[in-house]
Parts: structure tokens; C-alpha cells; sequence
């Protein structure tokens, strides 16, 4: 059974930075294709962004562009999320997600376990 751990969320100021962590248990981490997604209130669950089994690919959506990075860690089984410039819109709980493959995805589809979500709250 793989579990997924999510930390480092709180709330900041707009402009701000936070780094989110994702520890995932289990041997075959770096076998598989990471992710972030992040559902705010009232609202759909979203992609964020994704990195492949080696740290290679990533893959963002639009909006987090230039502000996000995501990266991992094989060595700690951990998956992270760099946030700077952070506005209020990025306000949502934050859900880390194990893909079933090695390729990383925007589609919710693709993963097969998730965290139980950090929340991050953007003030104006």
C-alpha cells in the first residue's frame, strides 16, 4: 500500500513563497510519475503540475507558469512544490497524487493514489 503524505502548507501574504513536500512510503517511488493538483472551494479539482520517475520532465499549467517548480527527491521519497509569487486564485488545498506510469500527466485519470491535502491560503 502506498500512502502520501503532504506538508508545508499555511497561509501567506500575496507575493510570498511556500514550498510544499509530499513523502510517499513504499520502495517504488522513483518508478512513477508524480503530481500536484489543488481543489478551492466550490470548485473542480485542478492539475498543477507534474514530473516524470527521474526528475527529467516536468509539465505545468498555464497559470503557474514561471512561479512553480516542481521537483523530487528519489533518495527521501519525496516530491516537491515550490510556490513564489503566490496570489490569492492559488488559495485551495493542495493534493499530491502517484501516477500508475512514468509519464507525467495534467489528467487526474492517471493517478492511482492520492494525499490527504495541505491547505494553502493566499492573502491580498
Amino acid at each position: 500500500q502506498v500512502q502520501l503524505v503532504e506538508s508545508g502548507g499555511g497561509l501567506v501574504q500575496a507575493g510570498g513563497s511556500l514550498r510544499l513536500s509530499c513523502a510517499a512510503s513504499g520502495r517504488t517511488f522513483s518508478s512513477y510519475a508524480m503530481g500536484w493538483f489543488r481543489q478551492a472551494p466550490g470548485k473542480e479539482r485542478e492539475f498543477v503540475a507534474a514530473i516524470d520517475r527521474n526528475g527529467d520532465s516536468t509539465y505545468y499549467t498555464d497559470s503557474v507558469k514561471g512561479r512553480f517548480t516542481i521537483s523530487r527527491n528519489s533518495a527521501k521519497n519525496t516530491v516537491y512544490l515550490q510556490m513564489n509569487s503566490l496570489k490569492p486564485e492559488d488559495t485551495a488545498v493542495y493534493y499530491c497524487a502517484r501516477a500508475w506510469d512514468t509519464y507525467p500527466s495534467g489528467s487526474s485519470t492517471r493517478y492511482d493514489y492520492w494525499g490527504q491535502g495541505t491547505q494553502v491560503t493566499v492573502s491580498s
